[in-house]
C-alpha cells in the first residue's frame, strides 16, 4: 500500500485543514487522528482528509497512514517534516503568500530541458529546506496551466502512441480521465514539487492548457471544437479531472461538507466517473446565461482575502452578450469582495488571465472584439485574428472588464477604513510585471496588477519585442485614440507598468505587514538559487 501523489496540503483555516492523496488502491487515509476514505474514479483512488481540532497560530507535524500503515514521510527522505501552520489572532495582521503560473514539467529531454531553464518553484522548494518554519510562506497560489493536455512531453506522446490506432483522437493531445492521471502524475510527482504541495497551503485556478489551448476564447471555438468526434470525451475527462486533483481542496471542511457533487461522490457504491460526466456537462453548458458549476472560491487569510475568479470555464460565450462571468458568478464576486470590506488589510483578486495587459495590447483586444461583433468578411476576419492571436483577455470581453474595474474602484475607495491595497493576481502571458492603476478620483488604496509567468516554461523571442512595445507610453497613447476611434470605451483608470517587463522562470512573493506590502520577483541563478529580480512597494 502507498501513495501515488500526495499528500497535498490545500485549504488551511484557524483550526481545520485538508490534506489530499491519491493512493494505489482502496484505503482509510488517516492525518493527525482523522480519517477518511478514498472514493474511486475509473480505477483510482483519492480522498481528502479533514483535519479538524488544530490550535489556531499552531505548527504541527503530521503523517499520513493508510489502513494504519505509515506512509508519508517517506523512508529516509531528506526533506524537512511536512507541517500544518494552522492561521490565527497573532498573525492576522501578516501575510506572505508565492504565486506563479504556467509551470511545464521536466521531460528528461536534455535538450528541452535546457531550453525550459531551471523551475523557479523547484528552486524555491530547495530554498525552504533550509529556512526555519516561520519563515515559510502562508500560501501558495498556482494561477493556471498545472498541467500542460495540450503539449505533451516526448515520454507522453510516446505512450499516447500506442493508444491512436483510430485516428478518432489526437496523437499529442491526452482525452481520458486515465491520461490525465498521468499527466498529473508526472508533473506532480518531482520530488522538490511534491515535498513544497505537502508543506504549503496551496490553491489552485487553472487555465487554458489545463483543458486545450485557446479554451473558451469564443463562441465560433466553442462550436467548432465541439464538432470534433473525440471534444466531449476531453472536455468530460478534463473538467472532471481538474475537479478531483485541483478544485475540491480550495474548499474549506464546511463547504465541502454543504456541497451536493462531493457527498454523493462519497456515498457512491464503486465507481463514480457517472457522476463526474454529469457533473462536467453541467460545468460546461451554458443555461440562462451562466455555467452549471462555480470554480470560484474564497480564502480568508487574516486580514487580508484571496478571492480566486475563474476566468476560463465561467465564459458566457453562446448568448447574444459575451462575459467573461456569467451575472450570477459576477454577483457573487461583487459579494464576496463587499463582505465585511472595511475590515481588510488587503484584498487579493486571482485570475488566470490579467486585467491589465500592456496598455497598447488591451486595446487591440478590445477593437477586435468589436470587429468581431459584425456580420460578414470583416467579422470573419478579425474572429480569425482573435482566434491566432490569443485576444481573449479581460480586455477582449470589455463589458466584464468595465464591470471588474468598477468593482476594484469600489473596493480602493473606502476610505478611512478597508483594504489599503487591492492587488490582482495572474499569470498566463509569459512576462513578469508589476502594474498600477490609477483611477479618477484618487482611491485611497492602491491597486495593481501582478503577474508571474512562467513558472518554468519557454518564452519565444518574438514575444519579448512585442511585450515590451505592449508597454510603451508613447505607443500606449496612439493606441488609446486609435481605439477611441473605433468605438472602444472611455476607461476609468489608467495604468502604468512599475517593473518589467520580466523575461524567464520567475516566482513571486507578497509580503504583506499590517497596512504595508511588497512584492517580489526571484529568478534561478544557473546554481540553481533564486535571485531577487526586482522588489516592488505597494503602498507607497
Amino acid at each position: 500500500m502507498s501513495l501515488v501523489l500526495g499528500p497535498i496540503l490545500r485549504h488551511v483555516g484557524e483550526t481545520t485543514a485538508m490534506v489530499w492523496v491519491q493512493t494505489e488502491s482502496p484505503a482509510e487515509v488517516e492525518v493527525l487522528g482523522c480519517s477518511a476514505r478514498t472514493f474511486e474514479v475509473e480505477g483510482y483512488h483519492y480522498a481528502l482528509v479533514p483535519v479538524q481540532g488544530l490550535t489556531p497560530d499552531s505548527t504541527t507535524e503530521y503523517q499520513v497512514h493508510l489502513d494504519g500503515t505509515k506512509v508519508w514521510p517517506e523512508p529516509d527522505s531528506q526533506f524537512p517534516p511536512s507541517v500544518i501552520r494552522a492561521r490565527g489572532p497573532a498573525t492576522a495582521d501578516r501575510l506572505r503568500v508565492i504565486f506563479g503560473s504556467c509551470r511545464y514539467p521536466k521531460t528528461g529531454d536534455a535538450k528541452i530541458d535546457d531550453k525550459l531553464g531551471l523551475d523557479a518553484l523547484d528552486c524555491y522548494a530547495a530554498r525552504l529546506t533550509e529556512l526555519p518554519v516561520d519563515e515559510w510562506p502562508d500560501a501558495l497560489l498556482l494561477l493556471g496551466d498545472q498541467v500542460y493536455a495540450d503539449e505533451l512531453t516526448p515520454e507522453a506522446r510516446r505512450h499516447l502512441a500506442g493508444r491512436r490506432s483510430s485516428g478518432r483522437r489526437p496523437p499529442d493531445e491526452v482525452v481520458t480521465f486515465s491520461e490525465y492521471e498521468g499527466l498529473y502524475r508526472h508533473t506532480w510527482g518531482d520530488p522538490e514539487i511534491r515535498w513544497i504541495l505537502s508543506t504549503l497551503p496551496t490553491a489552485m485556478i487553472f487555465d487554458d492548457h489545463d483543458i486545450r489551448d485557446d479554451w473558451n476564447t469564443s463562441a465560433p471555438w466553442r462550436a467548432e471544437v465541439n464538432a470534433k468526434p473525440w471534444w466531449r470525451d476531453r472536455i468530460r475527462a478534463g473538467l472532471g479531472s481538474y475537479w478531483v486533483y485541483q478544485h475540491l481542496g480550495n474548499l474549506s471542511p464546511s463547504e465541502l461538507a454543504d456541497d451536493e457533487d462531493y457527498q454523493k461522490v462519497l456515498a457512491a457504491d464503486g465507481d463514480c466517473w457517472p457522476h463526474l460526466v454529469e457533473l462536467a456537462d453541467r460545468a460546461d453548458t451554458e443555461v440562462d446565461g451562466d455555467k452549471g458549476l462555480r470554480f470560484s472560491f474564497r480564502w480568508d487569510l487574516g486580514r487580508s482575502r484571496l478571492i480566486m475568479v475563474d476566468s476560463r470555464n465561467a465564459r458566457i460565450l453562446e448568448s447574444a452578450e459575451r462575459k467573461m462571468l456569467g451575472d450570477r458568478e459576477f454577483s457573487w464576486l461583487e459579494n464576496q469582495v463587499n463582505d465585511g470590506l472595511e475590515t481588510l488589510d488587503h484584498l487579493l483578486i486571482g485570475s488566470s488571465l490579467p486585467w491589465l495587459l500592456p496598455p497598447v495590447l488591451g486595446d487591440i483586444q478590445t477593437v477586435n472584439e468589436i470587429a468581431a461583433d459584425r456580420d460578414g468578411m470583416h467579422g470573419q476576419l478579425a474572429e480569425k485574428v482573435r482566434q491566432t492571436a490569443d485576444l481573449e483577455h479581460w480586455p477582449a470581453f470589455v463589458k466584464s472588464f468595465l464591470r471588474l474595474s468598477e468593482l476594484i474602484r469600489h473596493a480602493a475607495s473606502q476610505s478611512p477604513r478597508g483594504p489599503a491595497t487591492v492587488s490582482v493576481l495572474s499569470g498566463d502571458v509569459h512576462h513578469s510585471y508589476a502594474a498600477r492603476a490609477d483611477f479618477d478620483g484618487a482611491p485611497t488604496a492602491r491597486v495593481h496588477q501582478l503577474v508571474c509567468s512562467p513558472v518554468h516554461n519557454y518564452v519565444p523571442a518574438f514575444v519579448k519585442p512585442v511585450f515590451r512595445l505592449g508597454w510603451s507610453p508613447r505607443a500606449a497613447r496612439m493606441a488609446r485614440r486609435w481605439a477611441r476611434r473605433h468605438g472602444a470605451p472611455v476607461l476609468p483608470m489608467s495604468w502604468r507598468n512599475l517593473s518589467g517587463p520580466l523575461f524567464g522562470n520567475t516566482i513571486a512573493t507578497l509580503d504583506a505587514k499590517g497596512r504595508r506590502a511588497d512584492v517580489i520577483f526571484e529568478q534561478p541563478r544557473e546554481n540553481g538559487e533564486l535571485s531577487t529580480a526586482t522588489r516592488v512597494s505597494l503602498s507607497d
